[in-house]
């Protein structure tokens, strides 16, 4: 029998053990699961991929490291499929991705008592990584991230499936949901709208498979937050409104109140209906007041108190064209005590341009150009932010921006639609 052409069904690449091995790169397990499937020996093993019998010994030991150009050959001599381990063809794989494989390819090879695929510490980890990843999401690119954090979901996923209906499968669904929801934001950054919405819904369900219902009521609230933003607010209230009854009968004060700025916005944009935006803004404010001084529970690890209310009272106001009202609760807002520090380059670029939008409403409202002009350098400073960290989302919203005016042409209007038409062509 020819040992290097002798293939394994499709049934075998997705069994439980073989996909542990290929989710942690387990070189060792895999090797010794292909052996085992043709009934082979150690011997027929060294045959089959062209090495000594001792060699593989040791690999299957874990204490001979490989190379990935190893891997890359055993992989196609005992046709292992490529795209399992991500491998590219010999030689046209980004350095990167092979420095990155390398290390974990060496860490697989570290000795794994029994080899588990999951265990207590998985959910931890997992969520140690996607804590890292949103770290680097504040000087980032979205596009530059989204690749290893889609890899990181389908990780997650593949060891969520392994847990099955054993003790870590709750904790790992709701790492799985953590990670979905970060992929979910990097898309909606890049206006890549479906994609962002499919990993929302998957961030929402893998949050409820995990029996949590707070953390299903921020990703709720974060999706409600995100169909706001792209022009649904009717299917935003929707979420929001949802979102609430996960909350239970006595919720606590922090998401609650962050729920009803949510809808507060949302009736605000959807027909400009100021009363119920009023309504919603009370109801915030009421829930603020109320909030203990301890810390937010998880997922909320931001506290939501009168500074952050007042940033979504201006919000509302610059969506119902009352710039006095903007402009003084955008005041408050940045005189309230931080929370975390500094904003982020993206989330502070999107903040100046809703700023920039009170002040141009203000201006036009008054006739008078110097603040038309005001607002118009300050949106330039936004699309700049928007332009460096390649934020297609911040990018459109100053696109926005300049189509919603109606005023005088300025100067500063027209060094804007100077540096839109560079950026458009």
């Amino acid at each position: 029998m020819d040992r290097t052409t002798c293939s394994l069904p499709p049934e075998f690449w997705s069994s439980p053990p073989v996909s542990a091995a290929l989710a942690c790169c387990d070189m060792p397990a895999l090797l010794d699961r292909v052996r085992r499937a043709h009934g082979w020996t150690q011997s027929d093993l060294a045959a089959a991929v062209g090495y000594s019998q001792s060699w593989v010994s040791k690999v299957l030991r874990g204490v001979q490291p490989l190379t990935v150009d190893q891997v890359r050959e055993l992989s196609r001599r005992l046709g292992i499929p490529a795209g399992l381990l991500r491998l590219g063809d010999a030689g046209g794989d980004d350095p990167t991705n092979r420095r990155d494989f390398g290390k974990a390819v060496a860490l697989a090879l570290l000795p794994v008592p029994g080899r588990t695929p999951v265990d207590e510490t998985t959910a931890a980890t997992l969520t140690a990584i996607t804590g890292g990843q949103r770290r680097l999401d504040a000087t980032t690119p979205a596009r530059d991230l989204v690749r290893g954090v889609v890899a990181h979901v389908e990780l997650a996923g593949r060891l969520y499936a392994l847990a099955g209906d054993g003790p870590p499968a709750a904790g790992i669904a709701a790492a799985l949901s953590e990670a979905a929801g970060l992929a979910a934001w990097l898309h909606a950054d890049m206006l890549d709208i479906g994609s962002a919405r499919t990993y929302y819904r998957l961030a929402v369900d893998r949050a409820r498979r995990a029996g949590h219902d707070l953390l299903a009521a921020y990703m709720l609230g974060s999706l409600a937050a995100f169909e706001i933003d792209v022009d649904d607010p009717a299917l935003g209230l929707a979420h929001a409104a949802e979102a609430r009854r996960w909350l239970g009968p006595h919720p606590h004060p922090a998401p609650q109140a962050w729920l009803r700025a949510i809808e507060a916005l949302g009736h605000a944009t959807a027909r400009r209906d100021e009363r119920s935006a009023t309504r919603a803004l009370l109801a915030a404010e009421r829930a603020v007041e109320a909030a203990p001084p301890a810390a937010p529970p998880w997922p909320w690890v931001f506290p939501f108190g009168a500074a952050k209310l007042a940033g979504y009272r201006a919000l509302v106001a610059v969506r119902l064209d009352r710039p006095d009202q903007a402009l003084a609760a955008f005041a408050e807002s940045a005189a309230g005590p931080a929370a975390g520090g500094a904003a982020a380059p993206k989330q502070r670029a999107a903040v100046m341009l809703e700023v920039a939008t009170a002040v141009r409403q203000d201006g036009v409202r008054r006739r008078d150009p110097d603040r038309v002009d005001e607002a118009f350098r300050m949106a330039g400073e936004a699309l700049s932010a928007g332009l460096t960290y390649a934020s297609e989302r911040i990018v459109q919203r100053a696109r926005r921006f300049r189509r919603e005016h109606a005023g005088p042409m300025t100067e500063s209007v027209r060094e804007f639609d100077d540096r839109l038409g560079v950026t458009f062509g």
